[in-house]
């Protein structure tokens, strides 16, 4: 796909939003929402009051169906565990969603890093920070717009190889598409699909941050996609860009607290689009970081927490990142920005569209 990138920066910074699809080969995808074309453009709003407005167009394959405007948002992560976050047991998990007010209904599809395997099986492992997500979650997330979640990250394996087994199979109950993890190594590679406005796009998730070796899927065995080894990355980001017209990579890595990727992670954006990634979410710092443009994608480094306890302003500081792609191949992306009022309650602080959607 190529990729013409205008770009208005405000303050010397980028911020910006996503592209995503969903099909698993074994999961039947969530109805894809209608979306109510915006003839207006929004402004986008770092919680540090800087705005930026990025514009840039993707020129894709010819589809047999007419192609319209497709509008996607992704956050960072995500934890239904009743234990982490104990306000869910009074209040309910609809809080987790109340502060956005509907807004993943206003798009096409949402991708979420869900930073806990929901399970009721397995044996949760021994570590620091050992999660467990509610099943009783999953209902209240699809019904509030969620259609993608990623598995590979740090805690997809907590309850072990069982419960993430069990997770993709409570995910794509629920009608959400998990992706990231698998039986085997193709399953986890495999993007969700999804065909939206008449354009096919894929999501693939990948985890860089691995406790170890044992957790990564293998020829004959489950577990995570390696979101470390570049030869594996980019074949699996090419396999996906032969069937999709946009490719999204929900991607798990960095360091705590850091906002800055490390050279071995642009080296790891820069060659997934040169094989054909168009959007690259990252997360797992638990800081919000800026967007920057790798010959034309937009690639954010960290999106930072959105369903997570309240310990810290910087933790809580978060946004929601939203993509809308015109007929023409324009784009118009940005941060909506979002606040942590409450533990597992995120907060809009601002607008709900970007400056300069059509």
């Amino acid at each position: 796909m190529r990729r013409h990138s205008t770009i208005v920066l405000v303050g010397g910074l980028l911020v910006g939003v996503v592209s995503f699809t969903v099909i698993r080969p074994d999961v039947t995808p969530p109805t894809a929402r209608a979306m109510t074309p915006v003839t207006t453009v929004t402004s986008v709003a770092l919680p540090s009051k800087v705005e930026t407005t990025i514009t840039s167009s993707i020129v894709t394959s010819t589809t047999a169906a007419p192609v319209t405007s497709l509008v996607i948002q992704g956050v960072g992560d995500v934890n239904f565990d009743p234990l982490y976050i104990t306000e869910f047991a009074d209040a309910g998990y609809e809080i987790a969603f109340a502060g956005i007010d509907g807004l993943f209904h206003e798009d096409d599809l949402t991708v979420i890093n869900l930073e806990c395997p929901p399970t009721d099986v397995g044996t949760q492992l021994d570590k620091d920070y050992s999660f467990r997500c509610d099943p009783a979650a999953l209902p209240i997330a699809a019904s509030a717009g969620i259609d993608v979640a990623n598995l590979a990250n740090n805690h997809g394996q907590d309850r072990g190889v069982e419960g993430m087994l069990d997770a993709v199979a409570n995910l794509s109950a629920a009608g959400i598409a998990p992706v990231g993890v698998g039986s085997d190594a193709a399953e986890a590679n495999a993007p969700a699909l999804f065909d939206i406005g008449g354009r096919t796009v894929a999501v693939l998730g990948m985890g860089g941050v691995v406790p170890g070796d044992s957790w990564l899927a293998t020829e004959d065995g489950p577990g995570m996609a390696d979101g470390d080894d570049i030869g594996v990355m980019t074949a699996a980001v090419a396999r996906a860009a032969e069937i999709a017209d946009v490719v999204v990579v929900t991607i798990h890595w960095g360091r705590e607290l850091v906002v800055e990727p490390d050279e071995g992670d642009r080296a790891r954006a820069e060659a997934m689009v040169e094989a054909g990634a168009d959007v690259i979410f990252g997360h797992h710092p638990h800081r919000l970081g800026e967007l920057a443009f790798v010959d034309g994608a937009p690639v954010f480094w960290t999106l930072g927490n959105f369903v997570w306890p309240k310990l810290s302003i910087e933790g809580a500081t978060t946004a929601v990142a939203r993509v809308v792609i015109e007929p023409t191949g324009e784009i118009t992306a940005c941060l909506l920005p979002a606040f942590i009022e409450s533990s597992g309650q995120p907060v809009l602080t601002g607008d709900r569209r970007c400056e300069g959607e059509l």
